[in-house]
């Protein structure tokens, strides 16, 4: 037992560290800023969380696709103004032809209170209409046989398309082939929606596998004619390229399309990589070739190369929205810089600039953009860009450099949106001969829209020739059509 009041030996005194004011202030400081930080922090990922549950909602929607957005708040109200704002006036112009004169009488008594009536005048009224009616040509054949070579012989009227009998006696004649032709691959329609068309519009029935059958027929009429698309694409000094997703037998493939100023040359391709690139263009291609900055493209060696301005664009404005105050000085500023290029162009073609003035605005522009990717970035998203950026840095103004290039591939995005709604609505293609007829009869129609040439009547005439021949969509050499 040890004595009261006396220290165990065990015990140890207690010691006390003295932290300098300095120092207690500055982890004050520091448990203050990572609160704050922790705040935004949470605040942030509440909102990516509500743009989340958004988008995730806004993608199981039907009209999501067509969406605008948030409505607003006091729109106009539709249609034309009332009074004297209704602006000018307008109707169907009276018709140039009349193929039916109808009589119309005066009732024998006022249809309000039963009295007499009396003629005064006589008004004129036009009514347009379709005929819904299918015709049907019946062509009786001369068959025989050459006396020389005793080799079978038959005539060949202008109106027919083919020479089967028999079995392949009966078909679609060319106007209703073309107008099939027209609903599916150039308005997107699938063969469901084609075939109840013809029914209800003409009363014609053709069940979808003669749909098809006859289609792949004429995709092997315009053979040679898709064949000179081709290498008028792989000619021409620019082309605009693009690619999407396709389906082929339910797998996934890949449509490309070549857009140059004379014509639009569709290609489904198992990938999207530089091979399928080359099958269209070929790999000696040292034209202009304006893109999305998709790497394989630049495996193009020869070629000289637009990156496309509106996705780096669109990319920068996205990245804005969901920056950080800290982070959104490098896309706004990457932002800017583009927009002024894009403002540059604009001058010169007003001519408010010469061409010098346009090349040292130019070399101005390329020295600050080498200098901001020259600063290090810290958000993980402005490194991506900058180095996405460093990767584009020879190709971003390259229409600056040679005036009357295109600085996006608006074009090439056009000429895919079809598709794009066509894949949307019915898919795709179940084979890979639906898909070369889905290619070829595509780009025929799409550049007959381009050159402004009638699709319908030369599709017709195509169908009708006794040989296989060329469309005057395909330019010479020289740059006219043949």
């Amino acid at each position: 037992m040890r004595p009261v009041g006396r220290p165990a030996a065990d015990k140890q005194p207690e010691s006390i560290e003295f932290v300098p004011k300095r120092d207690l202030d500055q982890a004050k400081q520091e448990n203050e800023r990572l609160r704050k930080e922790i705040e935004r922090l949470k605040q942030e990922t509440e909102r990516l969380r509500r743009e989340l549950e958004a988008a995730l909602r806004a993608s199981k929607r039907q009209a999501a696709p067509h969406s605008r957005g948030t409505s607003k708040a006091n729109p106009q109200r539709p249609g034309r103004k009332p009074g004297r704002r209704y602006g000018r006036q307008a109707c169907r112009p009276i018709p140039a032809r009349v193929d039916e004169q109808v009589t119309v009488p005066m009732p024998e008594c006022c249809p309000h209170c039963g009295g007499g009536v009396k003629a005064e005048s006589c008004e004129t009224q036009y009514q347009e209409e379709i005929v819904r009616r299918t015709m049907v040509r019946r062509f009786d054949i001369a068959v025989g046989h050459c006396c020389k070579c005793k080799r079978r012989v038959q005539g060949r009227h202008p109106l027919q398309t083919s020479d089967a009998v028999g079995v392949g006696s009966v078909q679609l004649g060319p106007e209703a082939l073309t107008l099939a032709a027209i609903l599916n691959k150039q308005m997107g329609l699938s063969l469901g929606h084609t075939q109840q068309v013809l029914s209800y519009g003409f009363g014609l029935e053709v069940s979808r596998g003669g749909l098809y059958r006859a289609l792949a027929r004429m995709a092997g009429r315009a053979q040679p004619t898709y064949d000179g698309l081709v290498k008028t694409a792989r000619q021409a000094p620019v082309n605009g390229m693009d690619e999407t997703g396709w389906k082929v037998g339910g797998r996934l493939q890949w449509l490309h399309v070549a857009v140059s100023a004379q014509v639009t040359v569709y290609a489904v391709l198992p990938g999207r990589g530089y091979e399928q690139s080359v099958a269209i263009l070929g790999a000696a291609y040292d034209g202009f070739l304006i893109h999305d900055g998709w790497a394989p493209y630049y495996r193009f060696r020869l070629a000289f190369h637009q990156s496309c301005l509106a996705h780096l664009l669109k990319r920068c404005r996205e990245m804005a929205q969901l920056a950080s105050p800290a982070a959104l000085a490098f896309p706004r500023a990457v932002e800017d810089l583009l927009q002024t290029g894009l403002a540059l162009r604009d001058r010169y073609e007003q001519g408010e600039i010469s061409e010098r003035g346009m090349r040292i605005a130019t070399g101005k522009l390329e020295a600050k953009l080498d200098r901001m990717l020259e600063t290090p970035h810290r958000n993980p998203a402005n490194q991506r860009l900058a180095r996405h950026l460093e990767h584009e840095l020879l190709w971003l103004f390259t229409f600056l450099h040679c005036p009357g290039l295109d600085a996006t591939n608006n074009a090439a995005e056009r000429a895919i949106r079809g598709m794009v709604i066509a894949r949307k609505v019915w898919g795709g293609n179940r084979t890979w001969e639906g898909a070369r007829t889905q290619q070829i009869l595509v780009s025929v129609l799409r550049t007959c829209w381009q050159q402004g040439k009638d699709a319908f009547t030369r599709c017709v005439g195509l169908l009708r020739a006794p040989r296989t021949g060329i469309l005057d969509i395909v330019p010479d050499p020289e740059g006219t059509p043949d």
